[in-house]
């Protein structure tokens, strides 16, 4: 090192470290009380596992364990998915929050830690207006680190988290009276809910919508067999244990004696719905119990345990849905390889 390089080094040293920039405000976590999810995870397992065939909601994926073997996956090579949708993001972030100029709230379903939400953040805080931002998600974990980041990156935010489900954090977050709003429900989400679910679900979003409200929305187009089926049964196992966490978390809440080595991870793609169906299969017959629901379970040799749909759609498809459910298509962006769609809708008169 040269001595004007030692010298500045020196200077550098007894300089204090800066400090972070003060935020503006004080994150406020929204309250949600639990009872008012639709079903709890004691009652859903025992309702599942009695079925025929056997169920388990998806949406109990989503456990510490659950929601980092989740962020895993997004970067996984053949999770095509999460670089699809943060490619149109980065491209079109600049352009929606311009097209928006009215928009002060992102309140955003499903957020995780919020990594792809970034690009909008950055954008819609580019020209200084008043921004708050309400993240939902049932993982506690996922959204305290998001919340931690964002803190330190975007100072002038106002941070609303709650940990819920969509319906009653929703409900929560309206009763505030803040907006106008986007909302956001992104990673194709919508997927995992069948046809006509997803239809009332968005109509259930377009009546909390005012005027000047919109909704983005991020959703998976058809494809392959094979891309499909590689971007839930990756080769590194990270989606089998992900599935299989299932298992554990009923072992660890619910006293089960699952044994994980005696079952596996199974995908199958039904084009005809375009649906990829993921399932949890026993490799043979064998009996389980769940001492704290005081029964066991039953299963045969090959039989499965239905855990998550994850459909896709033609862009067809998609006007079709939307519509009915009274929203108004504002401008639609997919990423280059033309695998997945971003879509901005307005509520319809």
């Amino acid at each position: 090192m040269s001595a004007p390089n030692r010298a500045a080094s020196a200077r550098s040293a007894r300089r204090p470290a800066a400090s972070p920039p003060l935020r503006r405000f004080e994150t406020r976590w929204i309250q949600v009380d639990p009872s008012a999810s639709r079903i709890s995870f004691r009652d859903a397992v025992r309702a599942g596992l009695r079925n025929a065939p056997k169920t388990l909601p998806s949406r109990f994926f989503y456990d510490e364990t659950g929601s980092r073997l989740f962020e895993e996956i997004c970067q996984l090579p053949e999770y095509y998915l999460t670089r699809a949708e943060s490619e149109i993001l980065e491209a079109v972030a600049p352009d929606l929050a311009r097209e928006m100029p009215d928009i002060r709230m992102l309140v955003e379903l499903g957020s995780g830690s919020a990594v792809k939400t970034e690009a909008l953040l950055q954008a819609f805080d580019t020209d200084a207006r008043p921004l708050s931002y309400a993240p939902i998600d049932v993982s506690r974990s996922a959204l305290e680190e998001g919340v931690e980041r964002l803190e330190l990156n975007h100072p002038r935010l106002e941070i609303l988290p709650a940990i819920a489900e969509y319906e009653s954090g929703l409900a929560q977050i309206h009763a505030l009276g803040l907006g106008p709003k986007l909302l956001l429900w992104l990673g194709s989400s919508i997927g995992n809910l069948e046809r006509s679910a997803a239809i009332a679900f968005l109509a259930h979003l377009r009546a909390t919508m005012h005027e000047e409200d919109r909704l983005l929305i991020g959703i998976d187009l058809r494809k392959d067999r094979g891309a499909l089926e590689r971007a839930y049964d990756d080769s590194r196992g990270v989606t089998a244990r992900f599935n299989l966490n299932l298992l554990t978390r009923i072992n660890r809440e619910l006293a089960g004696n699952f044994d994980l080595d005696q079952f596996r991870h199974r995908v199958h793609y039904d084009e005809p719905s375009g649906s990829v169906q993921s399932f949890i299969e026993s490799r043979r017959a064998q009996r389980v119990s769940l001492r704290e629901l005081g029964f066991e379970v039953a299963f045969e040799a090959g039989e499965r345990i239905h855990t998550e749909d994850s459909h896709k759609y033609s862009v067809e498809e998609i006007d079709a849905l939307t519509s009915e459910a009274g929203l108004g298509l504002v401008r639609r962006d997919l990423d280059q390889a033309r695998r997945f769609t971003l879509n901005l809708f307005r509520p319809r008169v």
